[in-house]
């Protein structure tokens, strides 16, 4: 077997059959799989699948078990020399499949293998990135990108200035679409399952590089990612796993001193773009904008009692779960 697809479901039909059709529709020379591992799903999608779509072998989890330990549970099914891992928001274009196995297959040297992502309207979207830092973070959320167009660039969290319109090595992508060698892919043991939700792609694709393979991209492939279909239905809650999952990330790869600072990272974002949309709220009123600052308001409170060593090392989210010592 070529390539194994492996697709995350979760009450995701109204999106995943039309995915599952694109595959189909527009790959040709390839011989492929597609395995779909479903979290849960109580909208249909495993009975739809069935039904619809065949040649789709289920991995059936009877659980939301989020994005790393959901995937997963599919790679562990995927016979290919390469795996793709899709989210179900996705359109794969004509001949898209075929010509990203070609390319792969050109680059010996690449171990993960990246490719043009668009949003709907057919634009580019930001799906190659540069590893996050703390100083890459702050230069974002200072508004500081315009850094990167520099003759010596500053990276920020985009390669600035560049829209995916070129073959180049990049540093990770994101996991709505990302390409590994099958046998790389199993001696890592897939995605780090302490990651929920975010930052699960970027830690497989550090552990990738430090294989020694590097990350190719290139815009000869391209998908189209609808975005946001599960994140929309609770954005507080995704907002703080993607802010539990940071801390994970920095912890593991660069300590307790950056766990800290990720913290006073966060704390600066999440205010001054409280500070922004509330200025903005008050000339163009919106439910949206609302909801917005709704979540950077219960972001903020989350962030300031958390002590991010008590939480990666113990799971303690709240100072009243801190153990009480006895006094003999």
């Amino acid at each position: 077997m070529k390539l194994s697809i492996v697709i995350i479901c979760w009450n995701d039909w109204k999106v995943i059959e039309n995915c599952l059709s694109s595959i189909i529709a527009n790959t040709h020379r390839l011989e492929y799989e597609v395995i779909v591992s479903d979290n849960g799903s109580t909208d249909g999608s495993v009975e739809r699948i069935k039904a619809q779509f065949p040649i789709v072998r289920l991995v059936e989890n009877r659980a939301n078990l989020g994005f790393a330990k959901g995937n997963n549970a599919g790679i562990r099914e995927a016979t290919g020399d390469y795996v793709l891992i899709l989210n179900p928001d996705t359109i794969i274009h004509e001949s898209s499949l075929d010509r990203w196995i070609e390319f792969a297959d050109r680059h010996p040297e690449a171990g993960a293998f990246g490719c043009r992502v668009q949003n709907p309207d057919g634009t580019y979207q930001r799906s190659a990135r540069p590893f996050p830092t703390i100083s890459r973070y702050l230069i974002a959320y200072l508004g500081l990108r315009f850094l990167g167009r520099l003759n010596y660039p500053v990276l920020s969290d985009n390669y600035e200035g560049w829209r995916g319109d070129t073959e180049r090595e990049v540093d990770w992508q994101s996991g709505c679409c990302v390409m590994m060698r099958g046998a790389l892919l199993r001696e890592l043991g897939g995605f780090d399952e302490q990651f929920f939700y975010q930052f699960e792609e970027v830690d497989l694709c550090r552990r990738v590089r430090s294989k020694g393979y590097r990350i190719r991209f290139t815009p000869a492939v391209s998908i189209t990612h609808l975005g946001g279909q599960s994140v929309s239905r609770f954005p507080i809650h995704f907002a703080i796993e993607i802010c539990r999952n940071g801390y994970r990330y920095f912890y593991k790869h660069y300590g307790i001193k950056s766990a800290r600072r990720y913290r006073i990272v966060l704390l600066t974002r999440f205010r001054l773009r409280r500070v922004w949309y509330g200025f903005v709220n008050l000339i163009r009123p919106s439910e949206t904008l609302k909801s917005r600052l709704e979540m950077y308001k219960a972001a903020i409170a989350w962030n300031k009692q958390l002590d991010p060593i008590q939480f990666v090392e113990h799971g303690i989210e709240k100072p009243s779960e801190q153990p009480h010592l006895q006094m003999s």
